[in-house]
């Protein structure tokens, strides 16, 4: 165990959602606002007890907007995280640290987007979208003078990059990729919030569809939606007040070596969850046989299989023999994204994964409920590999 051990000195006792569509007219603000309610709903406290505000991901509400949206009566604690995807389970272990440390009682994580209905859209192909880009990518410069005039320039390239250097090492079956969106999609169908709940995917309807940047495929890559969640963290000495609350047994983020350069890193594969996972896994004190389900960030269907390969699941290019023979399936050994994910549920930055776990550990998942979980992973992966991991359990 790790000598200042985080395991168990924080809990999370509240999550919510909005609906996830394409196409809104509610502001970013608004939102979150709803994911928020709902989840102080869901754990049965007033929104004026929220006394702590954490908002991940670039494009999100100011904090004054939380304490005016939630009548809060004061604010103790106020954060903000920028790692792309990794942001959300960074900012749960920003939230959980000062709780533990009694700084704020109940320290909301509440973050969403209009990936559909604002500003200009990678799938529409404007191109708009390096202004955007700008916003988000770290180290501008960089990208600029060294990446746009060779055409880097939105996520399906830079990615590309390190998914070709990954097959040209390891020559890894390229039927995983399409296990992951096929899987996505079945899980999609049970349940009733995600997007592409009733749109089935079937093997032809996956190899069909068209190669946007090799390897990508246009079902290799996360939803363009509108929505948001939200999670409520408290520490363990307030869990009793609640019927059901879920503990953070190990939570940990990490970068690789170069975070805002991809082509020039040392080891192209090397990913921020590959530092993570070992820290999350010493402090929760539990080995990967010990897992229920993982709900990993899929932003592409190869993205999830590295983050898989680098938690040490498997070795290095065995993730797709991993995945194959129902073994992230429902009623499989490690039921993955048993909501959708952002392949087929909702791209709002993963916190929808935080809260799948939640309700998978509550017992409270429907017709996706993985029996008897009692441990859950969900990870993060942001920007040019940044990484996130959380080991969550009842």
């Amino acid at each position: 165990m790790l000598g200042h051990s985080l395991s168990d000195k924080a809990c999370i006792i509240g999550v919510g959602e909005t609906e996830f569509v394409r196409g809104t007219d509610k502001p970013l603000a608004r939102l979150c606002i709803e994911a928020s309610l709902n989840a102080c709903k869901d754990a049965g406290i007033h929104p004026s007890e929220i006394d702590g505000v954490i908002s991940p991901w670039k494009f999100n509400i100011r904090h004054e907007e939380f304490v005016h949206g939630l009548g809060m009566k004061e604010l103790k604690f106020s954060g903000r995280f920028e790692l792309g995807g990794a942001s959300c389970i960074a900012a749960i272990q920003s939230a959980a640290l000062a709780v533990a440390a009694g700084v704020a009682d109940f320290i909301l994580v509440a973050t969403g987007q209009r990936g559909y209905s604002s500003g200009p859209r990678t799938g529409a192909g404007e191109s708009s979208i390096l202004d955007l880009n700008n916003e988000f990518m770290p180290n501008v410069e960089y990208r600029e003078n060294l990446e746009y005039p060779y055409g880097l320039s939105v996520p399906l390239h830079y990615y590309s990059l390190h998914a070709n250097r990954w097959i040209h090492e390891y020559n890894p079956d390229p039927t995983g990729m399409q296990i992951v969106a096929m899987t996505c999609r079945e899980h999609a169908q049970l349940n009733e919030k995600a997007y592409m709940k009733g749109r089935p995917m079937t093997e032809k309807d996956y190899q069909n569809s068209p190669m946007l940047v090799d390897p990508f495929r246009l079902f290799d890559c996360s939803l363009e939606t509108d929505g948001a969640g939200a999670v409520i963290v408290t520490s363990q000495k307030n869990a009793h007040r609640f019927k059901k609350p879920i503990y953070i047994g190990g939570i940990a983020e990490g970068h690789p070596t170069y975070p805002d350069d991809l082509a020039t890193r040392p080891d192209i594969l090397d990913m921020g969850i590959t530092h993570a996972a070992p820290r999350a896994f010493d402090m929760a004190g539990v080995s990967h046989d010990d897992i229920d389900f993982a709900e990993i960030y899929d932003c592409f269907t190869f993205v999830l299989l590295r983050q898989i390969e680098e938690m040490g699941f498997c070795s290095r290019g065995e993730a797709p023999e991993f995945v194959k023979n129902g073994r992230i399936k429902l009623g499989g050994k490690l039921p993955v994204n048993t909501h959708g994910g952002l392949l087929s549920q909702a791209h709002v930055v993963g916190i929808n994964h935080v809260v799948e776990a939640v309700y998978q550990l509550r017992g409270e998942a429907g017709e996706a409920q993985v029996k008897d979980a009692k441990i859950g992973l969900v990870t993060g992966y942001g920007d040019l590999s940044d990484g996130s991991i959380a080991i969550l359990h009842n």
